[in-house]
């Protein structure tokens, strides 16, 4: 990829080039470019909202390696208000609703407020995954005053604001046709957000900055007056019923509300680029609206932008982020490799909705991600230059990869007959035409396939090990069968390796039918190594299949084979 300038002809273009295209022209060749990103720490950050932080990383990523001068902002907003007890919660935070998340208790005690409990596994995370930011917090920007010019300019051009919300409030934001329902849930935590409530008899015409009550710390407030001379602002509590006043020039207790709030900081921040869910792009919604108040009120011009999809999980029809029990990143990362999980998202056009399923589709996407490294080696398109972007970051260099990647088949087959044991599954990998040093070249696919072996295989999937023979069946066994485990126990070495296992295993059926171990086998030998591999589950594991059999046998040992098989 070229440096200091756009990828070189002939070289593929994807959705990240593009994007960083756009953000340069916002920007003006040649100047910084600002890519921003933005969420509330209202519950857990789940796979979906993923998406509002990796996607500006990705085109920050592109800029860097053009030797662009760039930096990813990320603002937590975590100055909104709390506003509903999720499940798991004890009922009495419902005293908390309306003061800012910062303030709200850690139910879970682990961190200082509620907003810290769910930024910090979700920043653990980002790191896992080379995403670098220069995070902001909105709870400390408003309260240390440095909105405050832009806070007075928005009140004292109220008017002019508001003419174009009225403009846009009679356009009803509801979920496009094709939505999902986590798409349709995101929309309605955005627009319970909006804080554009309707006017009461007793209030002043909507005002663009809310306070939070100085008594009892809610935002349940209604402005009654505004002196323009002197800024202050009246206010009454509808919570705990208090009147009072807050000076704008002076206090910092407040924030605007969002649809003035957001275009605010494009302007303040010099966004270039933002991406957005389409929550946020609908007619009447956000971004529409700010695109007018961000230019008439605070002279910028609304970011470049693309708008991202619904990322879903298999079995889940609704993934609130502001309720518990959703798939976040922290858990993608106990399964996935976070050049995989990176790739997952870069690979597809970020209005391409996809799910992230844990179950056994995981092993097929491991195959994939190991052939596509491969293909990476030798050739360039679209496809190689997302693995290339997933595998690295322009500052931290290739991400943990194992070195030496064995097939997560082939770990989480052997995690599963093995209990779990590391050093039994490196001894099998080393025998399965594996070598290596030491456990840790394996990591860290062989953890994560023995996570994803005890969390998500079904126990009614998982290898059971008989504890002691099958007497009954041993006692029925047939001539062919009696015949096949004489052969296979005479021919099993004391020392195997997955080589000699699998000979023998193949090969029986073709020494007891006269032909050889190399021998091609005839229709009747394949017949038979069905059912003497049938056999074998039987007799093993109490199944009709299971792991290949060369694993099992290995997994298990000679001596436990010997003893099952009634040697």
């Amino acid at each position: 990829m070229a440096r200091g300038g756009r990828q070189g002809q002939g070289d593929p273009i994807d959705w990240v080039t593009r994007a960083a295209d756009d953000a340069v022209r916002h920007a003006g060749e040649g100047n910084p470019v600002t890519v921003a990103s933005g969420a509330s720490p209202s519950g857990p950050i789940h796979l979906g909202n993923l998406r509002e932080f990796i996607t500006p990383h990705f085109v920050a990523e592109e800029l860097r390696r053009r030797g662009v001068p760039v930096r990813h902002l990320h603002s937590w907003d975590d100055f909104d208000r709390f506003r509903k007890v999720p499940a798991g919660v004890p009922a009495e935070w419902a005293e908390h609703i309306g003061r800012p998340l910062t303030a709200v208790p850690d139910p879970w005690e682990c961190h200082a407020s509620w907003a810290e409990h769910f930024k910090a596994p979700l920043q653990d995370a980002l790191r896992d995954l080379g995403v670098e930011m220069e995070e902001v917090s909105q709870t400390e920007m408003y309260t240390s005053g440095a909105y405050r010019e832009q806070v007075l300019l928005a009140v004292s051009r109220r008017d002019e604001i508001e003419a174009v919300l009225a403009q846009h409030r009679t356009k009803k934001v509801a979920p496009a046709e094709d939505a999902s329902d986590q798409e349709a849930a995101d929309l309605a935590d955005s627009v319970a957000n909006e804080d554009d409530a309707p006017v009461s008899a007793d209030a002043i015409a909507r005002f663009p900055y809310r306070p939070y009550c100085r008594q009892c710390g809610r935002d349940t407030v209604t402005t009654t007056a505004y002196d323009d001379a002197t800024t202050t602002l009246s206010y009454t509590c509808a919570s705990c019923g208090f009147s009072g006043t807050t000076n704008l020039s002076t206090d910092a207790d407040g924030k605007l509300v969002w649809k003035v709030d957001w275009p605010m900081r494009w302007a303040y921040e010099s966004v270039n680029f933002e991406p957005a869910g389409r929550d946020h792009m609908t007619p009447g919604s956000s971004y529409t609206v700010g695109t007018e108040i961000v230019r008439s009120i605070f002279d910028w011009k609304a970011p470049a932008r693309v708008i991202y999809a619904f990322v879903g999980f298999a079995g889940v029809q609704k993934m609130s982020s502001s309720a518990g029990g959703v798939p976040t990143a922290t858990d993608a990362l106990r399964i996935l490799e976070a050049p995989m999980l990176r790739w997952l998202y870069v690979r597809r056009a970020p209005t391409q909705a996809f799910d992230i399923d844990f179950g056994p589709s995981v092993v097929r996407l491991y195959d994939e991600w190991d052939a596509l490294g491969r293909k990476a080696a030798t050739t360039s398109d679209v496809a190689t230059l997302a693995w290339h972007r997933a595998s690295s970051t322009a500052s931290a260099g290739r991400l943990p990869t194992p070195a030496v990647p064995v097939p997560f088949r082939t770990l989480s087959s052997v995690a599963d007959v093995t209990a779990g044991s590391a050093d039994l599954i490196s001894r099998i990998i080393e025998s399965s035409g594996f070598p290596h040093d030491s456990v840790a070249d394996l990591e860290p696919r062989l953890s994560l396939a023995m996570q994803w072996t005890a969390e998500h295989v079904p126990a009614s999937e998982r290898t059971t090990v008989r504890t002691t023979p099958d007497a009954a069946r041993l006692a029925s066994l047939t001539e062919d069968e009696e015949l096949w485990l004489r052969i296979f126990l005479d021919r099993l070495p004391a020392e195997p390796d997955l080589d000699s296992v699998t000979s023998v295993v193949y090969g029986v059926p073709k020494v007891a039918r006269g032909l050889g171990f190399d021998d091609a086998p005839t229709e009747q030998v394949k017949a038979d190594q069905k059912e003497f591999f049938r056999l074998l589950y039987n007799l093993l594991v109490d199944a009709d299949r299971g792991p290949r059999l060369p694993t099992l046998v290995l997994a298990l040992g000679t001596a436990k084979v010997r003893e099952l098989l009634g040697a």
